[in-house]
């Protein structure tokens, strides 16, 4: 007999209860691992038996076969059930105490053959049927933070649901929903997940190696053998398995893996080595068995949704570039008991991570940032949704491929920045002072230590580790590549140019009256790569300093037709005692508690919000293609994006609004932005070109009104070119 653990239980009642509170809406938040598939269908069986007139509605995500795997799981948990995939579902409809599992990809997707328009009918038809025979649904969403888009709100939204259950081990906070969380460490005290994470564990302060590859996968076949002998004297046979997870489009970095492996006699050949990648599939018959030969499997950066494969027990993440963000999801799939219970022996009962990608700890953090914002996605109003402007985007032909405004640029800040001068010596010390790195190896930074639960605080006691690899300009090519056409996509400049500034500032080969190093090319490689964080934020700082500004033409430009996105990441205060929802705004569920916003901001929604004459109101993204953005030259003659705050309608009148810093209560200004009148005379070109209005808000302390400036731009409050808000917009 099957025996559920404490928590699950808890987890089933605390589910059965919130079918009849006052939320609409109810999120399950349980790790990976903790047995959400038992929970779930035990509350189906246990609320079914209790309660008339129900049909329950399982969706998953994912091409793979996960409704069916999870249907499986119910037959297999709880006997006589009434389980149905979508296709029953089209031959006999909904009937009471149905447990339906349908694929998402099956109702979204275009050209999606499984339910042609027609068939798409009938499904609408059997869902009416339902609601006429009084049945109510009750949808639970699998996996939620994966399909949470305008098309799966509106699919849940034909079933028009008693109840919608979200599920996830990373969900995000939705507005008024009832919370369930399953307690990471109530899974760890049942054995079911593993006690602790090492993060790479016995690296010294300083590592050299020949290869990152080698190196990492020696450690985790060290660690295999290692835990293989502790199974064997626990009497289990557990054979754990190493996932190797790749970055996308990563072939050279695949063939590094397959060599190494192969001079350990591990291959595809042998069945000891096996693969999942989209393109290739090797090796995986009942790889999940806990005695399954194969002892390494490549996957890339994304696995499959939904795979279990509990004996896996160590993870080698590599990496070909740091833009890639650590998933924490990948974690969940090394952290299963892989037969449900610990074995006493803190070498088995551990995972194991192995990767010298810096980004990890910032991927952690992103997850669980502990008294951050909350934050929910949020669904356009229909009426909004045909709302049009026109955007300007950055042209490839406006980009300035004469890079002498760069270069001067980068020269000036680094003479008032570090005081550098002709003497490049001199200048090498002054640099090394304020945190440049010299060497011929290549430094890399990562981190070591244990952590018990996935904890912000336990991730920031990891020490930090200095990896030293000498310096292959074959092999260190790629990344010098990598490092210099990042640095000029920030700049808009080709790799090419970008690569010429470099050399033309620090390579003692190319010549440049103000050069401000002179190193050997392959110093140049080292140089880049170990300081390129620096590098971005001194060549950032260079190019936007107002100092260096210059009058320039006006950029050429894309213009593109702008619509409100259908969906967006809403960000706001869910420990703020005032929750009002803005009915102005053009997103359902839009709170008064929005942040990040600015004093400003938070005064002119609450003015939109209150004012008879505003229809609606839009907060503009602040990067991205997606948003309202105007285009104007730099210092450097590069073109930059400007994204004003609101578009706002009054009156069936459109209007683009900037909020700025306001005015304290003396009438001295508050704006840090000093870019402010340059984007003001951008914004006014852009207005008079559409023949639309708008304008700068600011706020004035002294008397708690917001006041706006349409004409002239002027940093005095008194100046008659503010005038009240109320009496303008």
């Amino acid at each position: 007999m099957f025996q559920l653990a404490e928590f699950q239980l808890k987890a089933i009642g605390s589910l059965i209860e919130s079918i009849d509170n006052s939320n609409n809406e109810v999120i399950l938040k349980s790790p990976t691992g903790s047995g959400k598939t038992i929970i779930l269908t035990h509350f189906m069986d246990e609320y079914g038996k209790g309660h008339i007139g129900n049909v329950f509605v399982w969706l998953t995500p994912g091409k793979g076969d996960l409704e069916e795997q999870s249907k499986e799981k119910m037959d297999k948990y709880i006997h006589n059930s009434s389980t149905k995939l979508l296709s029953a579902v089209m031959t006999d409809g909904f009937k009471e105490n149905d447990a339906c599992f349908i694929n998402w990809e099956m109702l979204t997707k275009k050209g999606n053959n499984a339910l042609k328009e027609s068939e798409k009918a009938n499904f609408q038809e059997h869902i009416t049927n339902a609601h006429k025979n009084g049945l109510e649904f009750i949808i639970i969403v699998d996996e939620a933070h994966q399909n949470d888009t305008v098309k799966a709100d509106d699919i849940i939204s034909l079933f028009n649901p008693k109840k919608i259950i979200r599920t996830s081990a990373t969900p995000k906070n939705l507005t008024n929903a009832a919370l369930i969380e399953v307690k990471e460490e109530d899974v760890i005290a049942e054995g079911l997940i593993k006690k602790m994470l090492v993060i790479n564990e016995n690296f010294g302060h300083s590592v050299e190696v020949d290869s990152q590859v080698s190196y990492l996968l020696e450690k985790a076949l060290n660690k295999h053998r290692e835990l293989k002998i502790g199974f064997k004297e626990k009497d289990s046979k557990v054979n754990p398995l190493i996932i190797v997870q790749l970055p996308n489009n990563s072939e050279l970095l695949q063939d590094e893996v397959e060599r190494y492996l192969a001079t350990r006699d591990v291959t595809y050949e042998n069945g000891l080595l096996a693969v999942w990648l989209s393109e290739r599939k090797q090796n995986l018959e009942e790889i999940e068995r806990i005695d399954a030969k194969p002892i390494v499997i490549i996957i890339k950066q994304a696995i499959a949704t939904g795979w279990d494969c509990p004996r896996a027990q160590i993870l080698v993440k590599l990496r070909e570039n740091t833009s890639e963000t650590f998933e924490i999801q990948t974690i969940g799939r090394i952290r299963r008991m892989p037969e449900a219970k610990h074995y006493e022996k803190d070498l088995l009962d551990c995972c194991y991570l192995y990767t010298f990608d810096e980004k990890f700890t910032e991927g952690v953090k992103l997850h669980l940032k502990k008294g951050a914002l909350d934050a929910v996605k949020l669904f356009l109003k229909q009426e909004h949704r045909e709302v049009t402007l026109t955007s300007e985007q950055k042209s490839v032909l406006g980009l300035s491929h004469d890079a002498t405004h760069s270069l001067k640029a980068m020269v000036l800040y680094y003479e008032s920045q570090y005081g550098t001068s002709i003497k490049t010596d001199e200048n090498k010390t002054r640099l090394q002072t304020k945190g440049y790195i010299f060497s011929d190896n290549i430094i890399k930074n990562t981190y070591t230590g244990q952590v018990h639960t996935l904890t912000l605080e336990e991730f920031e006691s990891l020490s930090s580790v200095n990896m030293i690899e000498p310096l292959n300009t074959h092999k260190h090519g790629r990344e010098y590549h990598n490092r210099v056409s990042t640095l000029g996509l920030k700049l808009s400049l080709p790799y090419e140019k970008m690569n010429t500034i470099i050399r033309r500032l620090f390579d003692k080969n190319v010549r440049y009256e103000n050069k401000v190093l002179r190193l050997e090319t392959r110093e140049v490689y080292a140089f880049v790569i170990n300081n390129f964080q620096k590098l971005k934020e001194d060549f950032r700082l260079a190019i936007a300093s107002p100092t260096y500004q210059t009058s320039l033409a006006l950029p050429v430009v894309v213009e593109k037709e702008f619509r409100i996105p259908q969906e967006v990441l809403f960000t706001y205060n869910g420990k703020n005692r005032v929750q009002r929802e803005y009915s102005t705004n053009v997103y359902k569920g839009y709170l008064s508690s929005a942040e990040i916003r600015s004093d400003s901001e938070k005064s002119f929604e609450k003015y939109c919000n209150e004012s008879d004459n505003i229809d609606w109101l839009y907060k503009n993204g602040d990067k991205g293609n997606e948003y309202l953005s105007i285009v104007y030259l730099d210092n450097a003659g590069t073109q930059r994006s400007f994204y004003p705050d609101y578009i706002v309608s009054k009156d069936g009148e459109i209007w683009i609004i900037e909020t700025k810093g306001g005015f304290n209560r003396t009438g001295e200004s508050e704006d840090i932005d000093k870019f402010s009148p340059k984007k003001f005379e951008v914004l006014k070109r852009y207005l008079h070109k559409h023949n639309i209005k708008g304008g700068f808000v600011r706020k004035d302390k002294s008397n708690n009104e917001l006041f706006i400036c349409t004409n002239e731009y002027n940093d005095d409050i008194l100046s008659e070119e503010w005038q009240l808000l109320e009496e303008i917009l």
